[in-house]
This record gives C-alpha cells, structure tokens and sequence, in this order.
C-alpha cells in the first residue's frame, strides 16, 4: 500500500491547512512589535498594555469553543474559510483602526481566527493523511506555528529598519501605516498570507471522514482514490471508516474517572498549564521590550527577537526529527 500513495498530493493538502498554523503564529507574535509604539500613540497605562497584548487570548477561547461545532456542522473546509475571513479581517482592520478599542475589537477578531484554526487544521490534517505518515504530517502544524512567530518577528524588524533608513511614501495612507505609524504595517502585513490562505483552501477537498459522517460516499471515494493511487484501496480505507464510526461510543464524562485514564489526563492537562509558566510567553510577547530595557536600541531589539524565533524554529525542526528515536517522555 505505501508504494500507491499520492505522496506529493498528500504534502500538498497538509501543507495548505498547515499555512493555518503560520497564521496563528504570526497573529501572536507580531504584537510583540508593535508593544512600544502602540503604548506611546493612545498613551495606555500598564493594565490596557497588558489588555491590548492579552485580549486576541479571550478570543481564542472562543474560537476554540465553536470550532468543534463549526467543522462538524459546516465541514472542516469551509471552517478554515471562515478562520482565513477572521484573519483577513483582524489584519486589515488593525492597520486602519482609528483608535484604541477598535484595535482591540479587530486584535480579539484575530483571536478568534485563532482558536478556531488551532482545532480545525490539524484535524484536517489528520483526517486526509494516511496512517503510517500521520504523525509526522499534523507535526507539521505546529512547525508552520513556529514558522509563523519567525515571520512576524522578520517582518516586524524589515519594517522597522526601513521606516529607520528615512523612507517616505507619497500617498499618505501608505505612509501613515508603513512610515509613521510602522506598528499598523506590522500587523497589516498578515493580510497577505491570510488572502492566501483563503484562495488556496479552495484548491483542496473536503476531508474524507467527514463526507463519510455526512453520507456523501461517493465524494470521499474519488478523494480516497486520488491519495492512495487505488480504487481498491479507497474502498478499503472507506470500509475501515465506516467500521470505525459504527463501533464508536458516545463519550461519557464518567469515564474519565477511571483511575488510570484520570491519572493520564492529570499529567497531561499539568505539562500543557505548566509549560506556559515557564516563562517562554513572556519572550514571545514581550521579548523586544526586554531587550529594550536591557540597554538596546528598537532596531537591535527587533533583531535579537528574530534570533529568538530562529533558535525556536530550529529547535521545533529538531525535536520533528528525532521524536520517534529519542521518544515523547524524553523530550518534555
């Protein structure tokens, strides 16, 4: 069976819904840009500063509670539509917001965007790829999230640089968001892979269980077929599916009583909480500001924050390839 396989089509589809995770990673990382200049132009205290880099969290919580309903009732595809829609909308609207709480309506709209592609990608992932190459695919995800923080810190530091040569545009809404008012370019400039995201989706099938769920065998059949080069196969791999969601339960929270699965999902729940103590939020949010109070200057700031995306994009790399020698108890 692994000699079949449409390979190259595969990467193709979980490289488009992996371009969710960039969006996320660049929706998150790029406020750490824009912190300074965001505080000076609507004069915020200490409390609206940590609102103004905290509230796309309040969204996501929301993207995240509707995601599941929505990639269930409207099918895994067109809820990646909808995330891209949020991600263009936040983009846009932050760089011609006209004032504070309109810039953190549009930021919360992004989180939202968030939540909803944090669940809804890697399923989609998930559901399309075939077993032996599953794992390695949905990683995929979070190495675009990675990517993403990279980007923006790239894209915060070319802009600053640039506006800091003496650059001038004539129009004066293009100088306003890209020279003046950098801070709006920064977070602007997600409109470009968000509007990509949006068409590209397009190019891509709906996700085979999820048509199967909904009845529509023959449409997972021809996209079956299409992955795994066989026709015999697609109908194995339909059968299976059909096997699988007749045999499955309703889920009972009572289950999660049971000793050995409430001890299981203790650990996990703690390493998720707990990883976000260790301080690493606080250098993707912050990290410029850091090295400002460190003595830096806002251009050497922004460049020392690149390094750090670099060193965390290397590093996801790293633990990609040796997860399955090394093992997941290890690495944490």
């Amino acid at each position: 069976m692994k000699s079949t396989i449409n390979f190259s089509y595969l990467i193709f589809l979980s490289v488009v819904a992996a371009l969710g995770g960039f969006l996320f990673g660049y929706d998150t990382a790029v406020i750490s840009g824009t912190i300074a200049q965001v505080t000076q132009l609507f004069q915020l205290d200490a409390m609206q500063q940590g609102w103004y880099v905290g509230c796309a969290l309040v969204g996501s919580i929301i993207g995240v509670l509707f995601a599941g309903i929505l990639s269930d009732k409207l099918g895994r595809k067109m809820t990646m539509v909808i995330s891209a829609v949020l991600f263009s909308t936040s983009a846009l609207g932050c760089a011609i917001s006209a004032d504070f709480i309109q810039l953190v309506i549009y930021r919360i709209i992004g989180g939202v965007g968030i939540g909803v592609v944090s669940i809804v990608s890697p399923l989609y992932i998930s559901e399309v790829s075939v077993a032996q190459y599953r794992g390695r695919l949905v990683s995929l995800y979070q190495l675009a999230v990675t990517v993403g923080f990279l980007g923006a810190y790239l894209v915060n530091y070319q802009l600053l640089s640039w506006v800091e040569s003496g650059a001038h545009l004539d129009i004066f809404w293009l100088n306003k968001i890209f020279v003046s008012e950098v801070w709006r370019g920064m977070l602007g400039m997600e409109t470009l892979p968000a509007i990509l995201f949006f068409i590209i989706i397009f190019f891509i099938p709906e996700s085979p269980r999820w048509l199967i769920v909904r009845g529509k065998e023959e449409k997972a059949i021809n996209i079956l077929e299409r992955i795994y080069n066989s026709i015999s196969e697609a109908k194995c791999q339909l059968s299976e599916t059909k096997s699988v969601l007749t045999s499955e339960t309703k889920s009972e929270w009572a289950l999660l009583m049971k000793p050995g699965i409430l001890k299981a999902v203790i650990i996990g729940v703690c390493i998720a909480i707990l990883g976000q103590f260790m301080g690493v939020n606080a250098v993707l949010y912050y990290g410029p500001s850091i090295f400002e109070d460190a003595g830096l200057s806002g251009g050497d700031s922004l460049f020392y924050q690149v390094l750090v995306g670099l060193v965390n994009t290397l590093t996801t790399v790293l633990s990609l390839v040796i997860i399955d020698q090394v093992g997941r108890k290890n690495l944490v």
